[in-house]
């Protein structure tokens, strides 16, 4: 009898498989970390919290209600060193999403492996980087564009010559298809950006000609998967046909290793509904072939979010599923014995082809406008994704676009897995914040006794605190390389907030353009339509006030900078006859009322998508009746747990909105409704079916 032939071909090595993952405390962040690591996952992918990626310490009055929320905090070098205990930095391969305070983050890194004992040329990982679609996208920018570009400049001089495995920038297209982007502007866009890095590091003289391939071999990129399989398979290869001929071409790269597109993704969170959560779990698969199918352009580190992230934070075993969801393709699947299994596939290649043609022309317009930074501060780019995500939102509430369970199949069998919706999210404990402060207060306090590190500080090696930030003032002041003064800081026990401040002090802050006043209407409001229908509402109701124009603020408190939702809602008030106030995003309880008692507005909306919602409306609905404008309706969108929208709506909020809905005409029509019941108007004609006088809670994306 002779033995079964195994004619199974070898396996190419299998992407870094990461989980976007960190929240409350660097203790309980290390502990799901060590656990990860422990159930098969390659490398770690840091969440950090809103205060630590905008530069503020947890007791700044923007951090309240934010600490810990959608990540880690990480305030001091005692935050990193928990944060990483036990884990052997110089065996990781680590990426960290932050972009405002990245070199900061780095350098923290970078001590704790050194207090490890490793060799830090060996350290190996990723800092995002990527400032442009903060600016468009994510919002947590923090200096205008010049000294952004010049942070990220000093870091990529300084990791080539020191950190030579390190990834120093990750350009990033994942936000800008969060933000509406079709595939062209993805690609267009992070080309633009990436263009703009190598050209200000080339000009800066801080790295040889001869060394120059060495940093373009160390850009990588991370980008986005939707649930448009054959398109997003495609784009991946268009992006790397383009990278080939820019790093060819423009830069005069020969070693076809440095041209290479080295590219990580996180498949699309957009398209997650919180209707039949259940349905995530097919949509994350088939968004995950996408940048995988292709060994041509197959992601070098893949990370799935969670079925359940429009509901709310992913619990431990919630994150093990998407973990499985890869291991099951890597391990038991032949994917990885084949050849690209489209090369000579001519559907793919016309659709490659016409992707490439397309991006190298918008490429050329925004350098046209004198490069990726003009762009942004024109307001062009921010405008362009704006019009982009209105007419899909657009799409879908016409049926054009079908979501399966949103607004197409939606009847359904009770599911087991959102039962209790309260307990199917992983909540983060309020006392948790309390503490942190007082942590960070106690750290200062230590810091500055003679001996505060374990005895071990010697006044004549180390600068005190005070010192280190000044000798970074100076240094910010000139032209020199900012990652020394940055690493002494970190030495000498400086926080994130105080880092950040004294930079803000030289380099100042920027707000980016909203881009919602130059949007083109998306919506169709001819006579019969929704959106004619909920004009002429908006139009009576105003008359009947005696007033021009129903006035709207929408209001981005705290500092959840995911502005996508709260320009949607903006741009179809606009439209449906509304006047809109909308500053943008990072804006206090305080400056939020001010601006309503001064536009004398009739409603006020609030956009929080980080979990800060329990914190901040409360504080907003106690400024209006304290202002004496509790008659003024006060509405609530985001990711906003069942039992936290009952308890807002018991505080005062008229309605709130939460990712299960998509009409946004049917929104704003609601909206008028609230308007009319808050002053005692006749309910007729009514665009919900609520009864008059009754707070009601409203579910939209």
């Amino acid at each position: 009898m002779t033995e079964p032939q195994d004619d199974r071909r070898p396996k190419d090595r299998p992407w870094l498989m990461r989980t976007y993952a960190g929240h409350s405390t660097a203790e309980a962040s290390n502990e799901l970390y060590r656990r990860n690591l422990e159930k098969g996952q390659t490398g770690l992918s840091v969440a950090f919290d809103l205060p630590t990626q905008t530069g503020y310490d947890p007791d700044h009055v923007l951090a309240r209600g934010e600490v810990g929320r959608v990540g880690v905090p990480v305030s001091h070098l005692g935050d990193m060193r928990r944060l990483f205990d036990g884990i052997p930095l110089e065996k990781m391969n680590t990426s960290m999403t932050i972009n405002a305070t990245a070199m900061w983050l780095l350098a923290l890194y970078q001590v704790v492996a050194e207090e490890q004992g490793a060799d830090v040329s060996q350290l190996k990982g990723t800092t995002q980087n990527d400032i442009v679609k903060e600016y468009l996208s994510r919002g947590t920018h923090v200096f205008p564009p010049g000294p952004s570009l010049r942070l990220t400049t000093d870091m990529i001089a300084y990791t080539v010559a020191h950190l030579p495995k390190w990834n120093p920038v990750n350009i990033c297209s994942y936000h800008l298809q969060e933000a509406g982007a079709t595939p062209v502007q993805e690609i267009s866009y992070a080309m633009a950006t990436a263009v703009a890095v190598l050209d200000a590091v080339r000009d800066s003289g801080q790295v040889p000609p001869e060394e120059f391939g060495q940093v373009v071999g160390r850009i990588s990129f991370f980008v986005n998967a939707g649930v448009r399989f054959v398109e997003e398979m495609c784009k991946m290869r268009a992006f790397t046909r383009i990278w080939d001929r820019i790093t060819a071409e423009r830069y005069g790269i020969t070693d076809a290793r440095q041209r290479r597109f080295r590219y990580g993704v996180q498949v699309n969170s957009l398209g997650l509904t919180e209707a039949q959560p259940e349905n995530n779990v097919q949509r994350i698969v088939l968004e995950m072939l996408a940048v995988t199918l292709s060994k041509d352009a197959r992601a070098r580190a893949v990370q799935l979010p969670a079925w359940n992230e429009a509901l709310g934070l992913p619990r431990p075993w919630d994150q093990q599923w998407s973990l499985r969801i890869q291991q099951v393709l890597a391990h038991e699947s032949d994917l990885l014995e084949y050849e690209d299994i489209f090369a000579g596939s001519h559907v793919v290649e016309k659709r490659v082809e016409t992707l490439v043609e397309e991006s190298l022309a918008e490429m050329e317009r925004i350098e046209q406008m004198g490069g990726v930074l003009a762009a942004v501060e024109s307001g062009y780019l921010k405008s362009q994704l704006v019009a982009s995500h209105a007419e899909r939102r657009a799409r879908i509430e016409s049926g054009q676009e079908r979501i399966v369970g949103v607004n197409c199949y939606e009847s359904s069998e009770p599911s087991p897995l959102t039962a209790d919706l309260d307990t199917a999210i992983l909540t983060v404990d309020p006392a948790g914040e309390a503490a942190t402060v007082e942590a960070v207060r106690d750290w200062r306090a230590a810091r500055d006794e003679p001996f505060w590190r374990e005895g071990t500080r010697d006044p004549g090696l180390y600068p005190s605190a005070e010192q280190a930030l000044a000798a970074l003032r100076e240094a910010a002041s000139g032209e020199t390389n900012l990652m020394e003064a940055t690493l002494e800081c970190a030495r000498a026990g400086v926080t994130t907030g105080e880092w950040a401040g004294a930079l803000r002090e030289v380099f100042g802050e920027f707000r980016a353009p909203t881009g919602v006043s130059s949007a083109p209407v998306a919506v169709s409001a001819e006579e019969g339509s929704e959106l004619a229908g909920v004009r002429a509402k908006v139009e009576r109701t105003a008359e009947e006030l005696g007033v021009g124009k129903l006035r709207l603020l929408v209001g981005k408190p705290g500092l959840d900078g995911h502005s996508n939702g709260a320009e949607q809602i903006a741009v179809r008030a606009r439209d449906a006859g509304f006047e809109v106030v909308y500053q943008g995003i990072r804006l206090t309880p305080e400056e939020i009322v001010a601006a309503a008692l001064a536009e004398d507005v009739h409603c006020v909306g609030l956009s929080i998508l980080s979990g800060s919602h329990t914190e901040l409306v409360p504080d907003v609905l106690e400024r209006m009746r304290t202002a004496g404008a509790d008659e003024v309706p006060v509405i609530v969108g985001g990711i906003i747990p069942s039992a936290d929208a009952r308890a807002l709506i018991e505080a005062g909020v008229a309605a709130v909105f939460t990712p299960k809905d998509f009409g946004i005409t049917e929104i704003i029509g609601r909206i008028v409704d609230q308007i009319r019941t808050r002053n005692k108007l006749e309910q007729s004609d009514r665009t919900s079916d609520a009864t008059p006088g009754r707070r009601e809670t409203v579910e939209v994306s």
